[in-house]
């Protein structure tokens, strides 16, 4: 079976899937890990759930260093587990020095598969009886700033490539389900993309082209081979792996005088969804294009484009600046009433009512 057979809207038939399960099962049988049968069996159970490969092959990864380090550790049975060897993994994450994300992200793993083995009777429940807790730092959406996304543009020549960015920059998609699109989801004439199965959390949407993106891609499509289905691949390939598409982004990244500012292939996500936001965009409309399954994970991107709160401060600036110069001058002011009693709100309450003005504005500015 080739792979055009396998590859299938964003995901990989049974046979593909299978075949990644099979390397699996020989890794754990090679390399005799703790409790190697009944690991064994919990990626069955994954296989039978037909979790996606990419999952598949995470959480292999994780509970790999998992098993390693309790069998380094001593332990060469699961049913001597103890909670402090949970606490200590962490402990070794982090002083390897991966990021929190990750280390958080690598104990939901090993905490899935340890209830797994709870439940089967084989590790006692004490082993996550305290919970462990890591702070996240809630970090800012690093979007692009709009003149360094103009000088990118502006370097990136080649046609292939910067139909790609264009189109990243534009729709808001992930690098991996942009290198999954086939050439028959791409609807030119209406404008969108079918993206059959999110990358994330596998739920279709469609995403939309802006007409620059249009023009890139139809460019694109008169020199691109007609018999390969994936939009985009690389030279010599049917398919473009995700490290091919961070290395041309940071060729033209450096090339445009920008591997300074840290910026990563992401950023375009990042960078359209404020954009959109600054346009007027509804926090639910984005929510849907972006792919997010709660509203909660796009209101991180109102905190960069709140022009409420943005014009509340430089007015209020503007008070005490003015208030300052006079007070300079010698000259009596009285101290200007920003809030009226009547005016007076929590905190919370305020953004909210700043959030739905600033919403029926732009209904009525759109409608």
């Amino acid at each position: 079976m080739t792979l055009e057979q396998e590859h299938f809207g964003g995901c990989w038939d049974y046979t593909g899937k299978q075949r990644v399960f099979n390397r699996i099962v020989r890794r754990i049988e090679e390399q005799a890990l703790p409790g190697a049968p009944h690991v064994e069996q919990y990626f069955q159970s994954l296989h039978r759930r037909n979790v996606s490969v990419h999952t598949l092959k995470s959480a292999f990864t994780t509970i790999h260093d998992f098993l390693s380090f309790l069998r380094n550790r001593g332990r060469p049975h699961l049913s001597s587990l103890i909670q402090e060897d949970l606490e200590a993994f962490v402990e070794s994450q982090q002083d390897r020095g991966l990021k929190p994300l990750s280390v958080k992200g690598n104990l939901r793993q090993v905490q899935t598969f340890l209830r797994y083995l709870i439940a089967k009777g084989i590790v006692s429940s004490d082993v996550l009886a305290r919970p462990i807790r890591i702070k996240v730092p809630d970090a800012l959406p690093r979007a692009m700033d709009p003149l360094d996304v103009r000088r990118l543009l502006s370097v990136t020549q080649n046609i292939r490539d910067r139909a790609m960015i264009l189109v990243l920059l534009r729709t808001g998609m992930r690098i991996g389900e942009l290198l999954q699109t086939r050439v028959s989801d791409v609807h030119l004439d209406e404008r969108k993309i079918l993206l059959w199965v999110g990358e994330k959390n596998r739920t279709g949407r469609v995403v939309y082209l802006s007409e620059d993106a249009c023009e890139a891609v139809r460019t694109w499509n008169q020199k691109r081979d007609p018999h390969k289905p994936l939009l985009f691949y690389a030279q010599g390939r049917i398919t473009m792996s995700y490290t091919r598409a961070r290395m041309l982004f940071g060729k033209y990244i450096q090339k445009a005088n920008l591997s300074h500012k840290g910026y990563s292939l992401h950023c375009l996500r990042h960078t359209c969804a404020t954009e959109l936001l600054n346009a007027g965009m509804r926090l639910e409309c984005l929510q849907q294009l972006l792919g997010h399954s709660t509203v909660e994970q796009t209101r991180r991107y109102a905190r960069l484009t709140d022009k409420t709160r943005e014009e509340e401060y430089f007015r209020a600036m503007a008070r005490i600046e003015g208030r300052q110069s006079h007070e300079r001058d010698g000259s009596s002011s009285e101290v200007p009433t920003v809030f009226e009693e009547a005016q007076l709100l929590d905190p919370y309450d305020q953004e909210l009512h700043e959030y739905a003005a600033t919403l029926s504005t732009v209904a009525g500015r759109t409608g």
